[in-house]
């Protein structure tokens, strides 16, 4: 992590595809054990974190509320999804068809973070290089 107001957003962004990562990770392991009786489903909720590290305050702007972030390290939250439910006999309940669905969603998430990252690094790039 990077200590300076010109990395705030990159601090975050870099928060986000590193939870984007782990969640491809975890919808892989659901994919694969789609037919392991008695296998739970598993999420990582990194959405709500990040919502709730930035605030509900309506009077502050986003900037504000990403520099308040400085210095703190957001995680995903891990845990079973509806690890009561089951609409299988073996108890498991991954849904191969909606596995898939929440990978290639969250392949176009952490494909639209890089991208948000590479821009970020090329305004510094230009800033950089602006005459004085």
């Amino acid at each position: 992590m990077i200590n300076s107001n010109a990395f705030d957003y990159i601090n975050v962004l870099d928060a986000t595809a590193d939870a984007a990562w782990v969640r491809n990770e975890i919808i892989a392991n659901n994919i694969a054990n789609a037919t392991t009786p008695g296998y739970k489903r598993e999420d990582i909720d990194f959405e709500n974190e990040l919502r709730r590290a930035l605030g509900y305050v309506k009077f502050k702007s986003l900037d504000e509320k990403v520099a308040n972030l400085r210095g703190t390290k957001i995680k995903g939250r891990s845990f079973l999804d509806s690890a009561n439910y089951s609409y299988r006999l073996d108890k498991n309940n991954v849904d191969p068809e909606q596995e898939n669905i929440e990978l290639v969603s969250n392949q176009l998430k952490y494909q639209g973070v890089i991208a948000s990252l590479t821009n970020e690094f090329q305004n510094l790039q230009t800033a950089m290089r602006a005459p004085s």
